[in-house]
């Protein structure tokens, strides 16, 4: 499968530290062109939450892009929609059996070990990072950094997507080390986030991705 090159992440933590709303975000990413989009929730998920998660489903629905739920195969069957796991969730061959049949289904890992185990799970793309130092996640894995990454670009036989600390500055480098498609939170966010700052921020990274 060919995923979109650029895979922005709606992180509500960091969106409701900004001032924001993850479905402020996802409007301004989907108007701005996002044809994947990831729903990144990692406290309770209550009924307000899963009702906005439902509203930002929708949404991508209705301009074909792909909405993925982070995390959570319970949530991700409830709401039709892709499913992100990590090395610590519940393992991608118990998940596919849990989602619907089309569902997009992606594995995190973070060395090259992991990467090559990776092979006997049923994800359709892997992710490999921190490639450089990220402030989005606590206690996170130590960095891959770009030699990581070509490494892991030889092992990997599925669409690779780099995450972590990835900027429009260092975009180029992690595309030219051999990355299919970059993952990114903390850049897609500008100091003061409203629907215009949003999308702008989206058409440069859509603009970098054509580069």
């Amino acid at each position: 499968m060919k995923l979109p090159r650029v895979y922005p992440i709606l992180d509500t933590q960091l969106l409701r530290a900004k001032g924001s709303d993850p479905e402020t975000a996802a409007t301004a990413w989907l108007d701005a062109g996002a044809r994947i989009l990831q729903f990144r929730h990692k406290l309770q998920w209550t009924r307000e939450v899963f009702e906005q998660a439902e509203r930002i489903a929708t949404q991508c629905r209705d301009r074909g892009t792909v909405f993925v739920v982070n995390d959570r195969a319970d949530m991700a069957k409830l709401l039709h929609a892709g499913l992100h796991v990590g090395q610590d969730d519940l393992p991608p061959r118990d998940a596919r059996a849990l989602l619907d049949t089309e569902a997009l289904l992606g594995y995190s890992t973070h060395n090259p070990q992991q990467l090559q185990n990776a092979g006997a799970q049923p994800a359709d793309y892997l992710a490999i990072g921190p490639i450089f130092s990220t402030a989005s996640k606590q206690n996170p894995d130590p960095v891959v950094g770009l030699d990581g990454l070509r490494q892991c670009r030889l092992l990997a036989t599925r669409p690779l997507v780099a995450i972590g600390g990835i900027t429009r500055e260092t975009a180029a480098g992690v595309f030219a080390a051999g990355a299919d498609t970059v993952a990114v939170i903390g850049d897609l966010l500008p100091e003061t986030c409203t629907g215009a700052t949003l999308r702008r921020r989206m058409e440069e990274w859509q603009q970098l991705a054509q580069n």
